[in-house]
């Protein structure tokens, strides 16, 4: 393997970092459900103070024929050119605690590289803990929060916070890989898995940034401005509650999960809500098909009534 620290410059000086930093990691790619980690991504650049303190490699990591970079064509040229990036930041919450975050595109190639390449970083400037936060859709209703699986070596954090533990195999994202390898080190670090309402995956659904935001923020301590996100959800939740009110089947779908949810949230031993009657997680294509079924119209034949994914 070559050399990790060929895949990104430090471009500030290294002094200006405080040893024994949080680093918070959030990059977009494989799944994004509710469009959690983008908006994340955004709000905390958009609200809060930041330095850039190193940058990778994009010619490097990414496929650009998989996440085309954008072009703005002005009439008769070509105005502006939009590349991906992937940056270490440092940056201050609200009151002033400074942190590190690493954002950008999800790594296409050379996860070892760049996962060694992360471990650098962390040495270099000792980092104190590393917490990560992506989103993926499941069977749950809207009209209850957010939950939250977690994974990594704070047993405190996974007590207190991690809804549901499955024993499963599922796709891996550069960030689990980093994940891993911290652990084998013994470095603390935590990852967080929001469980989004499958039907609202394809959205920007502000509350699971929101959650997210509050996931970090139980890890670190860090406090971030919240109001914007908060008031926003708001407004989103109640244009679904009318969806819902307006059509029968879909009413019908989340009423179902939420029972399921509920009876699970109340510990009596039964079954999960997020997987179907015979235990198996919903596939990709079936969420599709009951997102498809649902928010842009049932298909003749369909049942939706059990509100199970088909």
């Amino acid at each position: 393997m070559e050399q990790p620290s060929g895949l990104y410059e430090v471009v500030a000086d290294a002094g200006l970092v405080p040893d024994g930093l949080n680093l918070v990691a959030a990059l977009t790619g494989f799944t994004d459900a509710g469009g959690a980690v983008a908006q994340l991504g955004e709000y905390l650049l958009d609200n809060l103070d930041s330095t850039v303190v190193a940058e990778f490699d994009t010619d490097t990591l990414l496929d650009y024929r998989a996440r085309r970079p954008i072009i703005t064509f002005d009439q008769d040229h070509l105005s502006d050119y939009e590349p991906q990036t992937l940056r270490l930041h440092l940056m201050s919450d609200e009151l002033g605690q400074r942190f590190l975050f690493l954002t950008g595109f999800e790594p296409d190639f050379q996860w070892e590289r760049f996962s060694a390449a992360v471990i650098e970083l962390v040495q270099l400037f000792h980092v104190k803990t590393t917490t990560w936060v992506h989103a993926i859709p499941m069977p749950v209703p809207h009209t209850r929060p957010i939950s939250v699986t977690v994974s990594g070596n704070r047993i405190e954090l996974i007590d207190a916070l991690s809804v549901w533990r499955p024993s499963t195999q599922a796709p891996a994202n550069a960030l689990h890989l980093v994940e891993y390898r911290l652990q084998e080190l013994g470095h603390p670090i935590a990852g967080f898995v929001l469980l989004v309402p499958h039907y609202l995956a394809d959205t920007e659904f502000p509350s699971a940034a929101l959650v997210a935001l509050e996931s970090i923020s139980s890890a670190t301590g860090l406090i971030f401005p919240t109001d914007r996100l908060r008031e926003e959800g708001r407004v989103f939740v109640g244009k679904i509650d009318e969806q819902v009110e307006s059509n029968a089947e879909l009413g019908r779908l989340v009423h179902t999960l939420e029972e399921r949810h509920d009876t699970y949230m109340e510990g009596n031993g039964l079954r999960s809500p997020l997987t179907d009657v015979d235990g198996e997680l919903p596939s990709a294509d079936e969420i599709a098909d009951e997102l498809e079924r649902f928010l842009a119209g049932n298909r003749p034949g369909d049942d939706p009534t059990d509100g199970r994914p088909r």
